[in-house]
């Protein structure tokens, strides 16, 4: 389905950052910034007003200039009334998260900077969750949660997610999982806060319309000691969705059809806002897919506008307050784009790039060797229901090893305790066993980075893989010859169950 690049409405309008050159993207000035009308130039439409002598706000009154949701945020945690595009302000952080892959690092270079004995500057603000190479006979990578354990004693932190017996994550009450899936069940996420963490799929707490992107070590390092950051405030993408979802379609094929039109660098640095009937009428846990993705278009963050889909979720989650922002009506957004999902096919990206786009249905001779269900990306509760429900639907068994990753303990839980609409009383893992689906693994990454070599499913050969994860750049999930399909949870489960990437319409029609 393609979708095209729409010209300004009464409501929103388009900027061009190379058309208006610097001055309109830089810090306010004194002066107003006058609207361009509809009758001028789609190109330029903010022009900078000619300089005058300066008029003080007690005789002039104040000037509310339109601000997005990103940038309504940022403004909030950097305590200033109006930011614009490409401002660089000091922001407050209201939650820092890092885990064991970075954890470590983050930890060196904040005692590196602020001293041996430093303490961290609020400890009910830093959220630490061991996922990534937890279930490996790896020294090093022991050795990192160790590391995250002794610092979290140190500094008395609050949330620290740890896990000491790995032969049985279930004697381990504290372990979670996968921090992305983890930030949310756990009431991290609160709408209109800033949320940073040193994973690049942190952008998924986006879905809670707060501000949430990845960092690297040494800026985590900082934040962990002045509990702020230098950011620069970035420009707004709209994607407008609309259209009743078809039965056959999941929030996966949404994101690879926008990171297919705009390309894996389309959005660089800029702030990914997802809108329109179809993004209100995902749950929390498909708007979770469609943030988690933004970082594969190369964008800063995510964002879905709060409703009462996201309070609902939130209602037993968490007890401190949020205030929750929206873009205004005359906000300014780089670009806008529109899609009826309505029309749309499933979707999955070949190798070796998320944005190589293609139908489900063109890639039928494609013979595959394996299905990884499973990650941050499609790993939850909602994503095994769904592979459940191909898996039912056929009555068949799988032609391929298929394995199966709960992102978190509580998705385990739900796997093996939740029925599945329509299957008479049986639960995902009763399904799974039947359709000859690998025994559901403990809760972590599991393959999808690759990690140590006895790694859960991770490819040791060159292989071809239908996976529900986000990337499939060479080496990733393992084996740097190996070629992995990304797809959502129906096309891997119907995948599974041919042998051949497989659109799910052949079972779920």
């Amino acid at each position: 389905m393609a979708s095209s690049t729409i010209a300004p409405t009464p409501t929103s309008f388009i900027l061009n950052k190379k058309d208006l050159g610097f001055s309109a993207f830089s810090a306010p000035s004194l002066f107003s910034i006058p609207k361009c009308r509809r009758t001028v130039s789609k190109k330029i439409c903010s022009v900078m007003a000619p300089q005058q002598s300066e008029r003080r706000p007690s005789t002039t009154g104040s000037v509310k200039t339109a601000m997005t949701m990103t940038e309504k945020i940022l403004a909030r945690a950097s305590e200033k009334t109006q930011l614009s595009p490409g401002e660089n302000v000091w922001v407050n952080v209201d939650i820092l998260m890092t885990h064991d892959v970075c954890g470590p690092g983050s930890i060196g270079i904040f005692k590196k900077e602020f001293g041996e004995n430093a303490k961290v500057w609020d400890r009910e603000k830093i959220v630490i969750i061991p996922d990534h190479y937890i279930f490996t006979s790896d020294e090093r990578a022991n050795r990192n949660v160790d590391i995250l354990r002794d610092f979290c004693m140190e500094q008395n932190i609050k949330y620290f997610y740890d896990i000491k017996d790995l032969g049985n994550f279930k004697a381990n009450p504290d372990y979670k999982g996968v921090c992305h899936i983890a930030l949310a069940q756990e009431g991290h996420c609160r709408p209109g806060e800033v949320l940073l963490g040193t994973d690049s799929h942190t952008c998924t707490a986006g879905a809670f319309g707060q501000f949430a992107t990845g960092i690297g070590n040494t800026d985590a390092g900082f934040v962990l000691g002045a509990g702020k950051l230098l950011l620069k405030v970035p420009p707004t993408l709209r994607f407008v969705m609309d259209g009743e979802m078809p039965s056959y379609l999941l929030a996966k094929d949404l994101i690879l059809q926008i990171i297919g039109e705009i390309s894996v660098s389309g959005a660089t640095y800029k702030s990914m806002e997802f809108v329109g009937t179809t993004v209100e009428s995902l749950t929390m846990e498909e708007r979770m897919t469609l943030c988690n993705m933004v970082v594969e278009a190369g964008g800063k963050n995510g964002v879905v506008p709060p409703d009462s889909t996201t309070y609902k979720y939130l209602e037993d989650k968490t007890s401190l307050p949020y205030e929750p922002v929206y873009s205004d009506e005359q906000a300014r957004f780089l670009s806008e784009y529109r899609f009826d999902v309505s029309k749309m096919e499933p979707l999955v990206a070949k190798p070796h790039s998320p944005d190589n786009r293609a139908l489900a249905r063109e890639c039928k001779d494609v013979k595959i060797d394996r299905v990884y269900i499973g990650s941050c990306t499609g790993g939850k509760t909602e994503d095994f229901m769904a592979a459940a429900k191909v898996f039912l639907a056929s009555g068949k068994k799988v032609k391929v090893p298929t394995f199966l990753v709960p992102a978190t303990q509580k998705v385990w839980m739900d796997v093996y305790g939740l029925e599945v609409p329509g299957s008479g009383g049986k639960t995902c893992s009763q399904i799974f066993e039947e359709a000859g689906c690998d025994t559901p693994a403990s809760p972590s990454c599991g393959a999808c980075l690759g990690g140590p070599k006895d790694t859960y499913a991770r490819m040791n050969e060159p292989m071809v893989c239908v996976s529900t994860t986000n990337r499939n750049f060479p080496g990733r999930m393992g084996h740097k010859e190996g070629q992995i399909y990304l797809a959502s949870p129906y096309t891997a489960a119907a995948s599974a169950l041919t042998g051949y990437v497989t659109d799910p319409r052949e079972f779920l029609l």
